[in-house]
C-alpha cells in the first residue's frame, strides 16, 4: 500500500502458533515493510523469515524492529537477520521473552523510549507502551502519519492482559498517555488484524475501562 510520494508500506501476513503459560494458539501475525525501492525497515518478523524476505527483495533492510519479545512477533527475527544482515532491536524489559526462544543468541541492540530511526527518508520514533508486554513499543512516523502499534492497540481496543508480565491497568495507561495523544487521523497498523485510526479508538477508551478487557 502507498503511503506518499516514494514510500510503501507493505503488509506480510504470517502464521503459526503463540506460546505463552504452557498454551498454544494458532495466528496469523502482520509483518510491516516500510521503506522505498532502496531500503525497508521490517516491523516484527513474525514465523515464517523467508516469507519476508521474499517481499523484502533485494532492497537494503536498515533493522529488524521487535514490538514486543512473544514468539510470534520474534520467531523469525534470528533468521531474518542472517538473511539480511540487518540488526535486531528489542526492549530490553522484554529480554525473558526474547530468551525463551533464543536461549543462544541475544538481540544486537537495545530499544529505548524516544529512540528515532530513519528509512527512506522517514522518521520513526520508538514509544514505550508496556502492559501486553513489559518491553512493549511502539513505531510512530509522524509523516506520513503512521503508527505501528505491535499488539497494543488493535481495531476495538487494547491488547490483551492477564497473560504472565502483562498488565491492563498499565496498558489503558500506555495507550491514553502515549497514543490517544496523537492526531486522529492516524493509522494504526496492528500486529494481527485489520488497521483502525487513532479517532476511531479514542472515543471507546470509556467502554474498555468499563468492561475490563
Amino acid at each position: 500500500m502507498g503511503a506518499g510520494t516514494g514510500i510503501t508500506i507493505d503488509r506480510v501476513v504470517t502464521s503459526g502458533v503463540f506460546s505463552l503459560d504452557g498454551q498454544d494458539f494458532d495466528v496469523d501475525n502482520n509483518v510491516w515493510l516500510i521503506g522505498d525501492d532502496r531500503e525497508v525497515l521490517v516491523v516484527d518478523a513474525a514465523h515464517d523469515a523467508a516469507a519476508i524476505a521474499a517481499r523484502i527483495g533485494d532492497r537494503t533492510v536498515t533493522a529488524i524492529v521487535l514490538t514486543h519479545g512473544h514468539n510470534d512477533h520474534v520467531n523469525a527475527a534470528a533468521e531474518l537477520a542472517e538473511l539480511t544482515g540487518a540488526p535486531i532491536h528489542l526492549h530490553p524489559g522484554d529480554r525473558m521473552l526474547w530468551d525463551a526462544v533464543y536461549s543462544d543468541r541475544a538481540p544486537d541492540a537495545e530499544l529505548a523510549d524516544g529512540a528515532r530511526f530513519t528509512v527512506a527518508g522517514i522518521e520513526l520514533r520508538v514509544l514505550h507502551t508496556p502492559g501486553h508486554a513489559p518491553g512493549a513499543v511502539c513505531l510512530y512516523a509522524p509523516e506520513p502519519a503512521v503508527l505501528f502499534s505491535g499488539d497494543t492497540l488493535f481495531k476495538g481496543g487494547p491488547g490483551a492482559t492477564g497473560r504472565s508480565f502483562s498488565s491492563f491497568p498499565v496498558i489503558l495507561d500506555s495507550i491514553k498517555s502515549r497514543l490517544l495523544a496523537l492526531p486522529e487521523g492516524t493509522r494504526v497498523l496492528t500486529g494481527h488484524g485489520d488497521e483502525t485510526t487513532i479517532g476511531a479508538e479514542a472515543g471507546d477508551y470509556d467502554a474498555w475501562v468499563a468492561r475490563g478487557h
